[in-house]
């Protein structure tokens, strides 16, 4: 069984933002599931799909904590579910890659995002695979809050949607043949959407990010 968890804040408020594009993804991959359960109410703080695609069976995970503490969601929905850390899947929002382009590595640091430190921190472990999605880096100096829980603009809108739609695709792609052979076609497919490798966020941005994610008040509620 594979376990994709998509990183989220729960609430309506939420709904559509950037940092919601784990929950977007893993609502794509149910619709396209065979025998899918639907969405319901886990054993644990989180909300969970189960499914089919072919033979391989596809476990869905939404964390109802908010996004620091999804650790504990993947934590417990590994341990009900049986679930080998080799077959997590976390999908998250990235600022470090341009809009629409899909990185997948296995293992590595939290990047920044407080989903993932909170996963690493519960887990107590780096080793799973993690599929960054990318929202861009448009905000000036001391807006990356605001940016990341603001909906995308009507101009991003499409290439946000289709980027989901990929993102979706590459977990059945995962689920088919393994995380080491869909990275190199997941992060092929990536470069040649954006045209380039993904930029650099300037050094400011970038600590000034780190900084904001990990202290601000409101964000470390969610």
């Amino acid at each position: 069984m594979w376990l994709f968890a998509g990183l989220g804040n729960i609430g309506r408020e939420y709904a559509g933002t950037r940092h919601n594009i784990g929950f977007e993804v893993v609502d794509e991959v149910e619709r396209s599931l065979e025998r899918s359960t639907g969405w319901r109410a886990g054993k644990g703080d989180y909300y969970v799909a189960k499914g089919f695609r072919g033979s391989e069976e596809i476990l869905l995970l939404k964390p109802t904590t908010y996004m620091n503490l999804s650790g504990r969601a993947v934590r417990d929905a590994l341990q009900f579910y049986k679930v080998i850390q080799e077959n997590l899947v976390v999908i998250v929002d990235d600022l470090a890659l341009p809009l629409g382009t899909l990185r997948l590595r296995m293992g590595g640091s939290d990047g920044g995002h407080n989903g993932l430190t909170s996963i690493i921190y519960d887990l107590g472990s780096e080793d799973f695979a993690r599929l960054r999605c990318g929202i861009g880096a448009n905000f000036h100096r001391g807006e990356q809050v605001r940016f990341v829980l603001s909906k995308f603009k009507p101009d991003e809108v499409d290439a946000a949607k289709e980027m989901v739609e990929r993102a979706a695709r590459a977990c059945l792609d995962i689920a088919r043949s393994g995380v080491q052979r869909a990275m190199n076609s997941i992060n092929i497919s990536g470069k040649e959407i954006s045209g380039k490798e993904p930029e650099k966020k300037s050094a400011s941005p970038k600590k000034e990010g780190a900084e904001k994610l990990s202290s601000n008040e409101k964000l470390n509620r969610e």
